[in-house]
Formats: C-alpha cells, sequence, structure tokens
C-alpha cells in the first residue's frame, strides 16, 4: 500500500508541477476574483486528474490503443479551447479597464462555473490520460485505489498552492491597470501555450 501512496503522490506532482495554460489561468483568475473561485477552480483541475489516475489504473492498457486515434483531434480541440479562453480572457480585461469596473465581486463567477470550466479544459488535455497510461503500464501498482486517491491529493494541493498564489497576488494588484496587466499577461501566456499544440 505505501509503494502504490508514494508512486501515486509521485504521478500527481509529475502532471502538476509543470505549470501550463491550465496553471496560468488558475493563477489569474484567483488573482482577479477570489480565493473560493481560485479553490473551487483548483478543485476542477484536480478532479480531472484524478478521474484520469483512476482510468489509467482500471484500463490503461485497454485504454490506450483506442486512445491512439482521438490525441490529434483531442490536442486540437484543446488548443481551439485555450484559444477562446486567451481572448475572453484578454477582451474582458479591457472591457473592465475602460468601463473603470472596480469591484471584481461584482463579476465574479459562481465557484460551481469555475470548477466546472477548468474541470471541462483539464479533461480535453489528451497528455493527462498517456501520462498516467504510460506510468501504470510501465510499473501497475499494487493498489490502483490508493494510486488515484494520492494521484487526485498531490494534484488538489498543488492546485490549491497555485490558488494561494493567485491570491496573494490579487491582493497585490488591486488597482485596474495591475488587474489589466496581469490578465493580458495570463491571455498571452495562455496563447503561446495554444499555438504550441497545433
Amino acid at each position: 500500500m505505501s509503494a502504490a501512496l508514494v508512486a501515486g503522490l509521485v504521478a500527481g506532482y509529475g502532471i502538476a508541477i509543470p505549470v501550463g495554460a491550465i496553471g496560468v489561468y488558475l493563477v489569474e483568475l484567483t488573482a482577479r476574483t477570489s480565493w473560493r473561485v481560485g479553490a473551487a477552480a483548483a478543485m476542477g483541475v484536480a478532479t480531472a486528474d484524478g478521474v484520469y489516475a483512476v482510468l489509467a489504473t482500471t484500463g490503461g492498457a485497454a485504454l490506450a490503443p483506442l486512445l491512439a486515434p482521438l490525441t490529434t483531434p483531442l490536442r486540437l480541440t484543446s488548443a481551439v479551447a485555450l484559444l477562446v479562453l486567451a481572448a475572453w480572457t484578454a477582451v474582458l480585461a479591457i472591457h473592465r479597464y475602460r468601463s473603470a469596473e472596480t469591484p471584481l465581486l461584482a463579476t465574479e463567477p459562481h465557484p460551481l462555473r469555475a470548477y466546472a470550466t477548468l474541470l471541462g479544459l483539464t479533461l480535453l488535455n489528451p497528455s493527462t490520460i498517456i501520462y498516467f497510461t504510460a506510468l501504470v503500464l510501465g510499473d501497475r501498482p499494487a493498489d490502483g485505489t490508493v494510486f488515484a486517491a494520492a494521484a487526485f491529493a498531490a494534484s488538489a494541493s498543488w492546485q490549491l498552492l497555485l490558488a494561494v498564489g493567485g491570491a496573494l497576488l490579487g491582493r497585490g494588484l488591486t488597482g485596474p491597470r495591475g488587474r489589466l496587466g496581469t490578465a493580458l499577461l495570463s491571455s498571452a501566456v495562455i496563447l503561446v501555450l495554444a499555438v504550441r499544440l497545433f
């Protein structure tokens, strides 16, 4: 059991720590809204990682050949979703700046919406299922449930740490220009990461 626990923690941190478009968006979302919204979004990312860890441990070997033909369409769908997210973030930030909206909380998304959005975006990422499947095929853990739970816990702790960073960043950048700058920077980073998927 302890081997599966350690393997799951390592796998969870392995997929979560490299900050990509989702991590950048999570920090930016928390910075411009609130800790509550950011934490819900973080749990959406962790849930997707947990789902993929469960799928990999229960049927990784059977799923790998089935997912191979879908890798390119999933990657392209993910790229398009990220492009839309980058554009939406930039347009919304410019609109807020021009209209001199100061209370961000007036337009704050509901935590369930943030959770569902980040869950969906993370589920679109085919590299996560390929990552977990490759790990499980390489060294099948004796206890798949412990492995998946540990991977979820590791991902959740990292995503929540990113949300904390976003909340601290948000407190430091409360002015309209600071919010506009962080939103546009986030949008640019997401755009670059999306273009790399094509």
